[in-house]
């Protein structure tokens, strides 16, 4: 287990000799995370028409997404594992350059027209692990940078950059790719997008940390710290009905939109790749403009009711894109879905950054990831043939209005308004300054 912190503030802030530090180690985090996203956010729609370049059709594009689905849930304990013992600097760079490898060698397959479906499935595993070992790192790294009281604000922007670069800007820069040459130079755009992105992580100097030793076996020793992550999560219920809640939620939504989305938009619509990335891009401006928007308020006084809310309810237009074949309606639900999934997760990221321990905070991170997506292989290997058995209009209506249900569940079940209550966070209060570790 790893801890680093400094000891307690007088006042709220970061004390003077660490503000310059901080400031400059986040710009500098920023610049990278956005040269990430966008590669991302050109990879979501550059794999779509590979396998459809490729000859397949919904059915291959479930095994690539299952495959992506498999990897992240693989790898995401043991990311959060290592985010609470060594660098996360290091974990990021590492996932970058990783990235940067596996996409470069499927642009050089595909541009040399030996690219097949197979190699597909086993880049979108890889990637997928990639992403386990991000959102721990990145999640535990944020709040060892900047005080608590910024913590949401910093969650906005990145909110609003997540959506914006990888559901507008990427497939944007991506479809443009697609209509001059082909997927093969996408993958080029996105493998040189995440050297950059390593390049960036190389400049940043954080400080050193000390961590606790342990004289256990390093395997016991990870063993034993993902189980005490395992049981704080038990433990703690408004964490674990919100992470069931969202379990089903993925279940039922993850698959449609990742798999039947882009059919839906051919199908319905008439819709090629550019439409395809308007809806991407509808999606992405709503969540920025969500995020943007609950950044710049004060957390909720009912933090926990608005999250719930913003997420099962949100979810409710996305049944439009099956029940239409206007394109216009498509972006306008698919607007709103962003918009609210976009003020859940800034006020989550939040959440997790100042209600769970430092020490836990990659461990816990990981769970979320994990339990989140626990289902999403499942979701993903069932959206294609589901879709082709009984058409994509039944499956985005059913997807799209049960996780209302599970809202209500979770909001209930987990007594969400007493704890909410019990336990305010829209104000400041005083706690320990943490130094960015290695």
């Amino acid at each position: 287990m790893s801890r680093a912190t400094t000891p307690g503030r007088a006042r709220p802030g970061l004390p003077r000799a660490l503000r310059p530090f901080a400031v400059a180690q986040y710009r500098v985090l920023i610049g990278a995370l956005t040269l990430s996203l966008l590669g991302t956010g050109m990879w979501l729609v550059a794999v779509v028409w590979q396998v459809i370049a490729l000859g397949g059709g919904p059915v291959q594009l479930s095994q690539v997404a299952t495959g992506s689905a498999v990897g992240a849930v693989a790898a995401v304990l043991l990311g959060g594992v290592l985010a609470d013992r060594v660098s996360q600097r290091w974990i990021l760079m590492g996932v970058e350059a990783t990235k940067a490898v596996c996409i470069g060698a499927g642009a050089w397959l595909s541009l040399t027209g030996n690219l097949e479906l197979w190699h597909m499935v086993v880049l979108a595993v890889v990637v997928g692990a990639t992403d386990g070992f991000f959102y721990p790192a990145y999640s535990a790294l944020l709040p060892t940078i900047l005080p608590s009281e910024q913590l949401l604000a910093a969650n906005g922007v990145e909110g609003m950059m997540r959506p914006a670069l990888m559901q507008a800007a990427g497939p944007a820069l991506a479809s443009a790719a697609l209509a001059a040459a082909s997927p093969g130079l996408a993958l080029v755009l996105v493998a040189s997008l995440q050297v950059l992105a390593v390049v960036g992580l190389a400049l940043m100097r954080t400080r050193p940390v000390c961590r606790e030793p342990s004289a256990a076996h390093p395997l016991r020793a990870m063993g034993a710290d993902l189980g005490e992550g395992v049981a704080y999560m038990v433990r703690t219920p408004w964490l674990l009905g919100t992470l069931l809640f969202a379990c089903g939620w993925v279940l039922l939504m993850m698959g449609p939109i990742e798999v039947l989305l882009p059919f839906a938009v051919r199908d319905q619509a008439g819709g090629g790749p550019e439409h395809f990335a308007l809806v991407l891009a509808a999606f992405g401006v709503g969540s920025a403009i969500g995020s943007l928007v609950v950044a710049s308020w004060r957390l909720p006084r009912r933090y926990l009711t608005t999250l719930v809310l913003s997420w099962a309810l949100g979810s409710v237009p996305f049944a439009a894109v099956g029940l239409t074949d206007r394109l216009s309606v498509m972006v306008a639900a698919v607007f709103v879905v962003g918009l609210t999934s976009g003020v859940g997760n800034v006020i989550w990221g939040t959440l997790l950054q100042r209600r769970v321990p430092p020490a836990l905070l990659g461990r816990v991170s990981s769970l979320d990831f994990f339990v989140s997506l626990l289902l999403m292989p499942v979701s993903m290997a069932l959206a294609g043939p589901v879709g082709e058995a009984v058409g994509l209009r039944p499956v985005f209506v059913v997807a799209s209005l049960v996780p209302v249900l599970f809202g209500a569940a979770a909001w209930l079940l987990a007594r969400m308004p007493g704890d909410e209550i019990a336990h305010p966070l829209d104000r400041t209060i005083p706690e320990p300054v943490q130094v960015a570790a290695g």
